[in-house]
C-alpha cells in the first residue's frame, strides 16, 4: 500500500497507476480516491495519482485543525515531491478543485492544467447547509444496500442513475460493521468544517483568476446545489477558453463518466504535456 509522510508526519495513502502525463486526482471533502473509479477506465492513457487526504480513506487521522484547504494543498505538494513530479495536472472534485485553485495562487509553477468537477469560487449556501447536515455523522442505514437505496431516493439533483452505481458509490464511502455503517473518514472533519464556516468567508475569485494561462475544464452538474449557473457563467466569462461540460440529471457531483463529462475531459487531456 503506497504511503508517504506529510511534513507533520501524518501518513497519507495514494494510488499511482498508468503511464502518460501525470494527473493528480483530488477527491471531495468527505471522499477518497475511489471518487475516480468511474472515470479511470476512460483515462487509461494518463498516469492517475489518487490521494486520500489526511483523515480520509486509508490515510491517517490527524489533528482536526489541520483538515483545511491550505494544509491539504501542502500535502499535495509533499506527494509531488515524494513522487519526483516537478509539475502535474489536477482533476479536482469539489474540495479537490478548491485545493487546485489554492495551488494556482501559491505554487502555480507546479501545475500544468486543472479540471474542476462541480466547484467554483462561489459556493452556494444551500449546498454548504446540506453538507453541514450530514458531515461527521454515520448514516442511519444498517447495510450498504440500504444506503444505496436511500441515496437513489433522496440525493438531490440526480436522475437516471442505475442501482448498481449507487451501490458501488456506497461501497467506496461507507464500511459495513456489526453496529451499522461507518463513514470512511474521521468524524472530527465535522468540527473542522463548522469551524471554517464560522469564519468570514474569503473571496475565492482571485484564486480562480490565478488559473490564467493553464488549460482549464469545468464539469458542472446542472442540478448542483453547490455550484450555481450564475457562477458557471461568470467563470466562463473570465475564462472564455475554458472547456465546459453541462451534465444533465446530475447534482453535486457528477460521476465523471457521463458523455458530456468525458467529452470535456478528452478535450482537456489533449492539452496536457
Amino acid at each position: 500500500m503506497p504511503t508517504f509522510r506529510a511534513t507533520d508526519g501524518t501518513r497519507l495513502f495514494y494510488a499511482d497507476h498508468g503511464q502518460g502525463p501525470a494527473v493528480l486526482c483530488l477527491p471531495g471533502l468527505t471522499r477518497n480516491g475511489a471518487d475516480f473509479d468511474f472515470a479511470a477506465p476512460h483515462l487509461a492513457d494518463l498516469r492517475l495519482v489518487r490521494l486520500d487526504y489526511r483523515g480520509r480513506g486509508r490515510s491517517d487521522r490527524a489533528d482536526p485543525a489541520t483538515y483545511t484547504v491550505p494544509q491539504e494543498a501542502a500535502d499535495v505538494l509533499a506527494l509531488m515531491d515524494h513522487l519526483g513530479l516537478a509539475r502535474a495536472a489536477i482533476l479536482g472534485t469539489s474540495r479537490g478543485g478548491l485545493i487546485a485553485m489554492a495551488l494556482a495562487a501559491t505554487a502555480r509553477d507546479r501545475l500544468s492544467a486543472v479540471a474542476l468537477n462541480d466547484i467554483g469560487p462561489e459556493i452556494a449556501p444551500e449546498g454548504l447547509a446540506y453538507i453541514a447536515g450530514y458531515i461527521g455523522r454515520n448514516p442511519p442505514q444498517k447495510t450498504l444496500a440500504e444506503v444505496a437505496a436511500a441515496r437513489a431516493r433522496g440525493l438531490p439533483g440526480f436522475d437516471g442513475v442505475p442501482p448498481e452505481r449507487w451501490l458501488a458509490e456506497a461501497q467506496a464511502l461507507f464500511e459495513e460493521t456489526p453496529d451499522g455503517l461507518v463513514n470512511r473518514y474521521d468524524p472530527a472533519l465535522r468540527e473542522a468544517m463548522l469551524a471554517g464556516l464560522a469564519q468570514p468567508q474569503p473571496d475565492l475569485w482571485p484564486l480562480f483568476d490565478a488559473l490564467a494561462g493553464l488549460p482549464l475544464a469545468l464539469i458542472h452538474g446542472m442540478n448542483s446545489n453547490l455550484l450555481s449557473a450564475a457562477t458557471v457563467a461568470e467563470m466562463a466569462r473570465r475564462r472564455p477558453d475554458m472547456i465546459l461540460a453541462e451534465v444533465p440529471g446530475r447534482g453535486h457531483v457528477p460521476f465523471l463518466d457521463e458523455p458530456q463529462a468525458l467529452e470535456a475531459l478528452n478535450r482537456w487531456k489533449g492539452l496536457l504535456t
